[in-house]
């Protein structure tokens, strides 16, 4: 009989687990560490905490503890290491890759209450916080300082930034300014075995021994639960200017976002819109009131920002000289902060308005930037292909696609049989066109039975013992990342 691999072994360990139910004497255990009022056993919270954003997936834990320090945390992964139960991080429930999914009930780790920011050093350019922030209450918080965190993914409203982390989340602005791997410079981690580290150092440069802190961002929470977390900041820009260009074809809208960065041009942000995005958002949300021609296929949201008006306008200007070599409609140029708030708050709540619209699958798509034409056009002809139709839209500026296939009158065996094969296609193009499979919305639970679409089995087993090291039970977020086995 062949020696069974790593993984096989860790599949025989989760065959285990999922038939583990939790005890009396667990419960007291872990109501000991956080006390009677941050435990819960009720059906409602269990599936209130069984949900992130992903689809209409829902796996309620057999408990959910909300721990206060680093130190709780830990003594809660000493319990679940030491019995063996299965062990998620949970955030704000914002994910939409089933990430944060107790697939295997077992023990839910809100991290709510890890909500405070610790410093803000203004010398250095830094802030320590805990990962429970807002995303944007971190965001405002440093802006009062005259400091810039960029990140801003389209939950930055209600997203924690330890979900950030877990994620290796991006945003719109993260084609000039990076994605959170990009500021984060240490990290103190509870491991699965209960110990506490710090990943780095507090410094721009570290060159000494295996960059653990990179290692931990977007893994999900599947190596360690993140307590602490040091970011660096960038002084704020003062000035920015928006334009809105309608296309009259959607893969002309594509070709320009490369033709600008050609020209010499880098954008704050470089957002594209199909046309059924725009519609549904209008429809969805108030306050925005943009008229959008009949014959309009897609849009770019371009956003160049600094801290002197004139360079502002001279780039603006040489944007449009690139635009106008498309078919373009009218640019409207938002000369009011009331006009660019709209406009953002219009780009920001796509994902909701096409999640309100009907059933989906959302599938998060990134190629380099040139390829973004043939990408779009591929997926519309999978599309006809397994009679889906789809919603794009995304940071079109750094190759992000989101691809939200749109159930609508599909019936149940199609969208049921159809539509993985359909994905499978989309994400093989995707790898063809030299992308992966997630910019930043990760692999989780939905993603990852394609992951031997963009890696080898020598690749899969490599991060898999990885996983094993840091986790030997297999407590952590188990199910993730990593395909089913046979």
């Amino acid at each position: 009989m062949a020696k069974k691999s790593v993984f096989q072994k860790i599949k025989l360990v989760i065959f285990t687990l999922q038939f583990h139910t939790m005890n009396p004497e667990i419960i007291n255990q872990l109501q000991a560490i956080v006390g009677p009022n941050f435990i819960f056993t009720d059906v409602a919270t269990r599936t209130d905490y069984g949900h992130d954003e992903t689809e209409d997936l829902n796996f309620p834990p057999q408990v959910v503890v909300k721990p206060a320090t680093t130190e709780e945390v830990a003594q809660i992964l000493k319990i679940s290491n030491t019995y063996k139960i299965p062990t998620v991080p949970i955030g704000a429930r914002t994910g939409l890759s089933g990430g944060a999914l107790a697939i295997y009930g077992g023990i839910a780790i809100s991290m709510e209450r890890f909500n405070k920011i610790l410093e803000i050093d203004e010398k250095n350019l830094q802030v320590t916080t805990e990962p429970g922030v807002i995303t944007q209450v971190l965001r405002e918080a440093v802006a009062e300082k005259g400091l810039f965190y960029p990140v801003d993914p389209s939950s930055m409203g209600s997203c924690f930034i330890g979900g950030n982390i877990a994620e290796n989340s991006g945003g719109a602005r993260a084609l000039k300014y990076g994605v959170t791997k990009d500021y984060v410079l240490n990290l103190e981690v509870v491991l699965p075995t209960g110990d506490i580290i710090w990943t780095g150092a507090n410094t721009l440069k570290n060159s000494t021994g295996y960059n653990l802190t990179q290692l931990l961002v977007g893994s999900e929470g599947t190596l360690g639960i993140v307590t602490k977390i040091v970011l660096k900041l960038l002084p704020q820009n003062k000035h920015n200017v928006l334009l809105l260009v309608p296309f009259y074809k959607a893969e002309q809208a594509c070709e320009a976002v490369s033709a600008i960065f050609r020209a010499g041009i880098t954008p704050s942000a470089l957002e594209f819109m199909e046309r059924d995005a725009i519609d549904w958002t209008l429809r969805y949300i108030d306050g925005v009131n943009i008229e959008i021609k009949e014959n309009i296929a897609a849009h770019l949201l371009i956003e160049v920002d600094g801290n002197y008006p004139e360079i502002l306008m001279q780039e603006a200007e040489q944007i449009l000289n690139v635009v106008e070599q498309f078919e373009i409609d009218e640019v409207l140029f938002a000369d009011t902060e009331e006009q660019k708030n709209a406009l953002w708050k219009m780009r920001r709540a796509v994902g909701e308005a096409v999640k309100s619209n009907s059933v989906y699958k959302e599938e998060d798509t990134v190629v380099p930037r040139y390829e973004l034409p043939k990408l779009l056009h591929g997926i519309k002809e999978i599309g006809k292909k397994y009679g889906f139709h789809s919603v794009c839209y995304g940071h079109a500026g750094d190759g992000n696609l989101h691809v939200n296939i749109i159930k609508g009158d599909m019936s149940d065996a199609n969208w049921n049989t159809e539509v993985p094969k359909g994905i499978r296609e989309i994400f093989e193009l995707t790898v063809q066109l030299k992308g992966t499979l997630s910019g930043e919305h990760g692999i989780g639970l939905v993603q990852k039975n394609y992951m031997d679409i963009a890696f080898s089995k020598v690749h899969l087993e490599l991060m898999e013992r990885i996983k094993a090291i840091f986790d030997p039970n297999n407590v952590l977020n188990p199910g993730k990342i990593f395909p089913d086995g046979e």
